[in-house]
């Protein structure tokens, strides 16, 4: 049994230790806006937080998260109302295809938390996460966006 905090409620769920993060949010507690894309944390499509900090949930083994660590899934970014990244997105119509914007966002708002006010060149070296439409531009406007309306959310 592992007991994880994930979107704010403690959950508890059945799942080998060495079972990824990413698995065990999509299979056992049905959060599928984290996907998987590569599996081998180059793509970033299952970014969420861990304690505020932007994680690829694909190769972070169980047994490495804590009880007490707050995961944040795209389900639970929001809180109530859309994070300044998201409605951000929306307006600037960032996504192209979409499989790559849940992981794209949440490693957004992570540098946002951190970097409330990103040079180019900042978004740029952070942001890694591969997006195979290449709405790049986009994605940076939309951190631009995001940082003036309140991007820490």
């Amino acid at each position: 049994m592992v007991r994880l905090n994930v979107n704010g409620q403690v959950r508890e769920i059945e799942a080998d230790p060495g079972t990824p993060l990413l698995w065990a949010l999509r299979e056992q507690l049905g959060l599928t806006g984290t996907k998987y894309g590569c599996g081998v944390a180059q793509c970033g499509a299952c970014t969420v937080h861990i304690d505020g900090a932007a994680v690829r949930a694909c190769v972070m083994p169980l047994a490495s998260v804590k009880e007490e660590q707050k995961i944040v899934t795209i389900e639970g970014l929001a809180n109530g109302k859309p994070h300044p990244v998201q409605k951000a997105w929306v307006d600037l119509d960032v996504p192209q295809c979409g499989f790559c914007q849940s992981g794209m966002i949440m490693a957004a708002a992570a540098l946002l938390k951190e970097n409330p006010n990103p040079t180019d060149e900042d978004i740029r070296s952070e942001i890694t996460n591969i997006c195979r439409c290449g709405t790049y531009n986009r994605v940076l406007a939309g951190i631009k966006k995001a940082a003036v309306e309140g991007g820490a959310g």
